[in-house]
């Protein structure tokens, strides 16, 4: 049977099947030595290959087979440096969920996210929440940065879950995609689902009065079927995100920006780094390329677990 990968918990996974029942399943061996690298083989929006068994009077799916990705977002396991993780796949629209306080999202964090979807050609929303709390020196923050990613060509939209603003415009957006949502706990991702799709009623955790982080109430990725034909991976909510499996040399093509103006350097191959008349320094010299995504992008080619041609 055919079926697409509606939850990880690690060990098991949902399956619907084509004819829209849902399975337990679990992995046939075989597909562990395949992706040796990764810490989970088999991730949600993967189409898989599955046949059904009896155990103990269950029925227990076992997944022989992974179709072809279209793509994925993927970052480097938290313990073990060498391996990566996997997020979701096969994804039509990234929502990146930004908070500038409880909690901070950084640059850094939001660049190297940027970074993975550019990596296989995954459109990205900003969506820059919790926009009731802000005060006006939030917001002068909350405008710089926004003007920021505009500038260089990504889609970006303030909302609210408590007083709504710009869920309307966010359903838009969204409509008939397979969406997958990330960022760090506690900046209101689960809210966010609720709010596009009341009928979910998801759990949301509580922040933490001490560092005003988010709890971690989403603990596996899932992927819902929301009301208005869209299905919306959730993802837990992640501390930092470490890049892993590119070569050095081609972050720069992750930089939109920077794609735009390579031509004018003097060399072909320039890295924007020290060699002489680099267009690109130019223009961070006279503010018309952000000074963080460029401080981001020397800290991620600087990043040991980055491979060398």
């Amino acid at each position: 049977m055919k079926g697409l990968v509606y939850k990880s918990t690690g060990s098991w996974y949902s399956v619907r099947s084509e004819t829209g029942d849902m399975y337990d399943c679990k992995i046939k061996g075989k597909l562990r030595l395949k992706n040796i690298n990764s810490t989970n083989p088999v991730v949600v929006g993967d189409i898989v290959e599955f046949v059904v068994e009896e155990h103990d009077l269950q029925q227990i799916g076992i997944i022989q087979k992974i179709h072809d990705r279209r793509n994925y977002i993927l970052r480097k396991s938290v313990n073990l440096s060498k391996q990566t993780h996997i997020l979701a796949s096969n994804i039509d629209l990234l929502l990146l969920v930004i908070t500038i306080k409880n909690p901070i999202t950084t640059t850094s964090f939001i660049d190297r996210f940027l970074v993975s979807a550019e990596a296989y050609s995954i459109k990205t929303i900003l969506v820059f929440n919790k926009y009731d709390i802000y005060d006006k020196n939030d917001e002068i923050l909350l405008n710089l940065l926004i003007n920021t990613y505009e500038s260089i060509g990504y889609d970006t939209i303030k909302t609210s879950t408590f007083s709504e603003i710009g869920i309307k415009e966010l359903k838009k957006k969204i409509s008939d995609k397979t969406i997958m949502l990330g960022g760090h706990s506690g900046v209101g991702k689960t809210s966010l689902i609720n709010s596009i799709d009341i009928s979910l009623n998801l759990k949301v955790g509580n922040i933490s009065d001490q560092h005003f982080q988010g709890k971690h109430t989403t603990t596996y990725a899932e992927l819902h079927d929301l009301n208005n034909g869209s299905k919306l991976i959730d993802t837990p909510g992640i501390k930092g995100f470490g890049l892993v499996g590119f070569n050095r040399e081609e972050i720069k093509d992750f930089f939109p920006e920077f794609v735009k103006l390579k031509l004018k350097c003097k060399f072909n191959n320039c890295m924007h780094l020290n060699e002489p008349k680099c267009y690109v320094k130019q223009k961070i010299q006279t503010d018309e390329i952000s000074k963080s995504r460029y401080d981001s992008y020397i800290q991620i080619i600087n990043d040991n677990n980055l491979k060398h041609r």
